[in-house]
């Protein structure tokens, strides 16, 4: 048998994203596309803010000689140092070119950062909910995923993040705003987080790194501000991309910046652009990094995802359903109302509704709504959610 255990049992294990959009595709080609309503995917449907096609189409006019060769496996000198701008401007700490590696999107990012760090057999703690990929990123290093749940309110609970860490903890893993739940860590939560992590460094004697998975970082609702992780923890990491604030996601942008006042700031640095060649990486794409440097201060309109999710969250509420109210992202993670969250995703299945299971994301008896659809989408399912909420004895 050629392939590896490993590999083979992660297959059998597998995305349950990745599943329910096989599904998808069966039914697509049985009823026709317009029939299902595809609420799986975190695949933006808006289109990219006016100002990127604007320099999109500059750059297409006016090539910079050179625009497509190699550079600096960190990136741009001025793409990074927008970056650092950017994140100086919305953390308050002083941030430079030489604290930022453009990176092909968070994933790449993450990847970058968790190679740097890991030696076999470190720990990473991962909070659940988490991404599906964070175990296998973790994996693909030589860690071990440690998960520790989260409160009723999908929010950290400090102790049980202490109880976790032990003598072989060397990083922690957030995201927020949270996918699956759209869930937002307040200041409060990231202030105690830093806390918890500075006490254990002192009494393990060693560095424990707080990641900050952020690419919804901008998409934010109820005037909602984002909490900067830097403020709150010396040894930390952001990692990001531009596929949910710019709309890009096929494009592969993204950075890893280091917090300046870090153990060990410089030594990282090199080890993450060491780790971003030979990953295989190499960099991130040119012409992306010559487009986002002008484009840090923009966004997708945050307030159609906010309609969404109060057209959303206000019909599914009434319906009965067990839903904790996002305030950011573009995910719902109601509780489904079989104890078998499966179970009641293959029955949205008949109602022609494609969801995500939460075991996929370390949280049976759930289920992700993804909400970055067009309004005919999503306002077509709620006839089918309707119709199991019924079956189900949610509503009459």
């Amino acid at each position: 048998m050629s392939m590896s255990v490993n590999v083979r049992q992660q297959m059998v294990e597998g995305s349950w994203i990745r599943r329910m959009f096989e599904e998808g595709a069966a039914l697509k080609a049985l009823h026709g596309v317009e029939k299902i309503c595809d609420l799986s995917l975190g695949n933006p449907i808006v289109e990219p803010p006016a100002e990127f096609e604007v320099a999109l189409r500059r750059l297409a006019e006016k090539p910079i000689p050179g625009m497509h060769r190699y550079m600096a496996n960190a990136g741009y000198e001025e793409t990074r140092a927008a970056v650092a701008r950017e994140l100086e401007r919305e953390t308050g700490v002083s941030l430079t070119a030489r604290d930022v590696v453009m990176t092909c999107g968070a994933s790449g990012a993450m990847n970058v950062v968790l190679k740097a760090l890991l030696d076999p057999g470190d720990e990473v703690i991962v909070l659940a909910p988490y991404f599906v990929e964070f175990l296998g990123y973790v994996d693909n290093h030589g860690g071990k995923a440690r998960v520790v749940r989260c409160d009723r309110d999908f929010l950290p609970d400090l102790a049980m993040l202490a109880d976790a860490i032990g003598p072989q903890t060397k990083a922690v893993i957030l995201n927020s705003p949270n996918n699956p739940t759209g869930v937002v860590y307040p200041e409060s939560i990231i202030r105690g987080i830093g806390e918890v992590l500075a006490r254990k460094e002192d009494e393990l004697g060693h560095q424990i790194y707080l990641i900050s998975d952020e690419p919804y970082r901008r998409i934010l609702f109820d005037g909602l501000m984002p909490v900067p992780v830097f403020r709150h923890y010396r040894n930390s990491v952001v990692v990001s991309s531009h596929s949910k604030d710019l709309a890009l996601p096929g494009e592969r942008i993204g950075y890893a910046a280091l917090n300046p006042e870090s153990d060990e700031h410089d030594d990282l640095m090199a080890g993450f652009i060491h780790c971003n060649r030979v990953l295989g990486f190499v960099n991130a794409p040119a012409m992306m990094q010559h487009l986002v440097k002008n484009l840090q201060n923009v966004t997708v309109s945050v307030a159609e995802y906010e309609r969404k999710r109060d057209l959303l969250y206000g019909e599914l509420s009434a319906m009965g359903y067990d839903v904790v109210r996002p305030q950011g992202a573009f995910y719902m993670f109601p509780k489904a109302p079989l104890e078998d969250d499966v179970e009641f995703v293959r029955e949205l299945l008949t109602l022609l509704i494609l969801v995500v299971p939460g075991r996929g994301f370390g949280a049976p008896g759930f289920f992700r709504i993804s909400y970055c659809v067009n309004d005919r989408t999503l306002e077509a399912s709620l006839e089918g959610f309707r119709k199991a909420a019924v079956a189900y004895g949610l509503t009459s």
